[in-house]
């Protein structure tokens, strides 16, 4: 369990300070010197303009964990506040924003993300609204289920009977209890937003070049599959190894959980 959370606390590391530890400028051509194998100057090689693959993967964690954290972290808090508001705003609210939940789960994530990418153009902030957007609903049904039992409590009842309204109880009560729950289902969002983002970037909806980016790398790299099959493998493997390890974060803080409760 502990090396579980090295390895997730090193990743976090990587995209602090990834780009003081890159060889190379991320976005300096070097056309001579293009599609070159790995070697002492090029640990990973060069891509098709001969930037260094090595320092475009640390520069990319920064924009693609970072971007990522920040989607779910957008969507841990409007879909913590729609679950609170439908638990404690009476029957019509909670039946309103639980309906527009359901609509949205209807829909199919990462395409529902990438129409609303291409409707707003290509770019960072299309890339993260998209996100977003399709990303707060689970929070919202975990807050609203677990804020619906707290209300049964003994000392909730007794706040209700005293005076205390439903934002406060929201604030003192529900909160509290729905946090633990929220963390777990926050790092699988998080592995999932990296896997969205990596994906819209593939796409050509994400980050622009010449910024590096893991999914934009990806794109970069297609041209070149057969030839130099590497310049896709590294960033690949960065998207898939750094979704798996939150993911096992998220296994752990859940089995934790459960163990608590027991």
């Amino acid at each position: 369990m502990r090396s579980v959370f090295v390895l997730a606390g090193a990743l976090v590391l990587l995209a602090l300070i990834g780009p003081s530890l890159a060889p190379q400028d991320p976005t300096a051509i070097d056309i001579p010197n293009r599609l070159s194998a790995p070697s002492a100057e090029w640990p990973l090689g060069t891509g098709a303009l001969g930037r260094d693959v090595l320092s475009r993967l640390l520069y990319g964690a920064q924009w693609s964990l970072g971007l990522a954290f920040l989607v779910s972290v957008i969507g841990l808090t409007i879909g913590t506040i729609a679950g609170l508001t439908a638990a404690n705003g009476g029957k019509a609210l909670d039946w309103g924003i639980m309906r527009t939940t359901d609509a949205f789960l209807a829909l199919p994530e990462l395409v529902a993300a990438v129409v609303i990418a291409g409707l707003l153009g290509a770019g960072t902030g299309s890339l993260i609204f998209a996100l977003s957007v399709m990303g707060w609903m689970r929070y919202a049904r975990v807050a609203r289920g677990i804020a619906l039992s707290v209300k049964t409590r003994g000392y909730v009842i007794q706040a209700q009977l005293a005076g205390m309204s439903p934002v406060a109880i929201a604030r003192w009560h529900s909160l509290p209890s729905l946090m633990p729950s929220l963390i777990v289902v926050w790092t699988g969002m998080f592995a999932r937003a990296i896997l969205g983002i990596s994906a819209l970037g593939f796409l050509g909806f994400g980050v622009q070049p010449p910024t590096p980016e893991w999914g934009t790398m990806l794109l970069d790299a297609r041209v070149h599959m057969r030839s130099m099959p590497l310049l896709m493998i590294w960033p690949g493997l960065a998207v898939v190894l750094s979704a798996l390890l939150i993911n096992l974060c998220g296994d752990v803080l859940r089995d934790e959980l459960a163990k608590r409760q027991c």
